[in-house]
């Protein structure tokens, strides 16, 4: 049995003032491997008051400085790179594809922001004005159980190059990774205060992160619900914010790509992470007069998913984060059902002989319409909605009839064709022809996908104020 029972404050492992204790579950066997002690508003506070003192200096280090810091963290980062694979794999059950690809990719968070920090200019003339960019104070740091290295990571060193100091909380659910990282950075040897951690409820510590006036910014990553509480809260003292929400993202298949070579990236990219992943393409929009093309592609890719458990190498879809997770899913499913789409693979139930974990069957409806929930709703799941579109005009109209627009997708054999759609789509990414990330290049959502943008420049940007000074 697996404990964590200290949180990281002021640069020292220390043991909590709560005493409320969360239960660490293995999602492929639903069998206890841990438990944490939570933090609560008084463990919170310390953390807060630790990084406001480490703000003073460290908002005056030199853009060298950050660099030089950047770099151990980077180091020390990496060394426990397979320990994080390890963790990721146990506690979250994220498959082994996925985790190692996910900690393999860490240390271009450090590389892109030390190039921006290289290029970046914190002071500007204007006329005979000088405008300076200097960091905003405390950032809050709030981020989910699906991607809690990364999301930890991204944000942190984005802070970290604006100079920044931050209080990190993590979802309870990732206390082992939490761990790992904490004692990473720990080792990286930053000045006293600049990170904290307090692992805890949302309720609680992210409630404090919220309302303290001390907190200047909270970036969070999670669901739309959440981010609103967190907007609304965040009013009252002036937080600045950036919110990554939902997403229900719509990948757009036109008419003149070979749906053999698409149809099996569209549907293994609809599972990336298990489905639980905000980016998921679960909307596959294609051609109403290649429907039935389609249909017996995806269910042939469909019986060839390995779902088993998260350890195994050739496994692409693994076990839901939790029991609550996994009965979602199932609602989902029985929704969809109930709306009348097709069931092309999959369904309610677990597979054969994974029953005691928290498993779903990689599930495809077709014949979708937009309007129903399973097309509208973001299930967070292996769940892919097939829906038929007339033409190009009819299939943008159907990719942004969505409350949301974190990413899109598009395939075509005309690029400019493509970017001519890509320029049309309401969300913050558009990827053409395949899955790309570029960690310089802006990350966040229009509409209920959120508030702000992460990554690169314009992910620094909004940790820092700007200030005219008129000579």
């Amino acid at each position: 049995m697996k404990k964590v029972n200290k949180i990281y404050i002021n640069g020292e492992f220390v043991t909590p003032h709560g005493t409320e204790t969360f239960d660490l579950i293995n999602p492929a066997s639903n069998i206890k491997i841990g438990e944490v002690i939570l933090a609560d508003e008084i463990d919170t506070r310390k953390a807060i008051s630790a990084a406001k003192e480490a703000f003073k200096t460290f908002s005056q280090t030199t853009v060298s400085e950050r660099i030089y810091y950047l770099e151990k963290l980077k180091i020390a980062v990496e060394k426990r790179e397979q320990d994080l694979i390890n963790i990721m794999i146990e506690e979250y059950g994220g498959t082994r594809q996925f985790a190692t690809m996910s900690n393999q990719n860490t240390g271009s968070w450090f590389d892109s922001m030390m190039e921006v920090l290289q290029n970046f200019k914190f002071k500007r003339n204007i006329n005979s004005s000088t405008v300076q960019l200097q960091p905003v104070g405390v950032v809050g740091i709030i981020t989910p159980w699906n991607a809690s290295n990364s999301s930890v990571t991204s944000k942190v060193v984005t802070a970290i190059a604006a100079g920044c100091t931050v209080v990190i909380k993590p979802s309870e659910m990732s206390s082992l990774q939490t761990q790992i990282l904490m004692e990473a950075f720990h080792d990286a040897g930053l000045p006293k205060g600049v990170i904290n951690f307090v692992i805890g409820l949302g309720n609680v510590v992210g409630t404090e992160l919220t309302n303290n006036s001390d907190v200047a910014k909270i970036s969070f990553t999670g669901s739309t619900v959440v981010g609103k509480l967190i907007a609304k809260n965040a009013v009252d003292t002036m937080k600045r914010v950036t919110l990554e929400l939902g997403g229900k993202s719509p990948n757009i298949i036109l008419n003149d790509v070979d749906l053999n070579q698409v149809i099996p990236m569209a549907i293994y990219g609809a599972y990336m992470n298990s489905g639980q992943a905000c980016i998921a393409p679960t909307r596959l929009l294609v051609p109403q007069d290649k429907l039935d093309e389609v249909n017996t592609i995806a269910k042939s890719v469909a019986e060839k998913i390995v779902v088993g458990l998260p350890e195994n190498e050739e496994t692409n879809v693994g076990p839901m984060v939790s029991i609550k997770q996994f009965e979602r899913v199932q609602d989902y499913i029985k929704i969809g059902i109930e709306e009348g789409a097709t069931l092309l693979a999959g369904g309610i139930g677990k597979p054969e002989d994974l029953e005691a974990g928290n498993f779903v069957k990689p599930t495809i409806f077709t014949n979708v319409k937009n309007e129903m929930r399973i097309a509208q709703e973001e299930i967070f799941g292996p769940v892919l909605s097939i829906i038929p579109y007339k033409d190009e005009e009819d299939a943008i109209r159907i990719a942004n009839d969505t409350p949301y627009g974190l990413a899109a997708y598009i395939s075509s054999s005309d690029n400019e064709r493509a970017e001519k759609v890509a320029s049309r789509i309401d969300a913050g990414r558009v990827c053409i022809n395949g899955f790309r990330h570029d960690p310089m290049v802006p990350f966040g959502g229009f509409k209920q996908s959120g508030i702000g943008r992460e990554y690169g420049e314009f992910g620094l940007q909004p940790y820092l104020e700007t200030k005219a000074i008129l000579k």
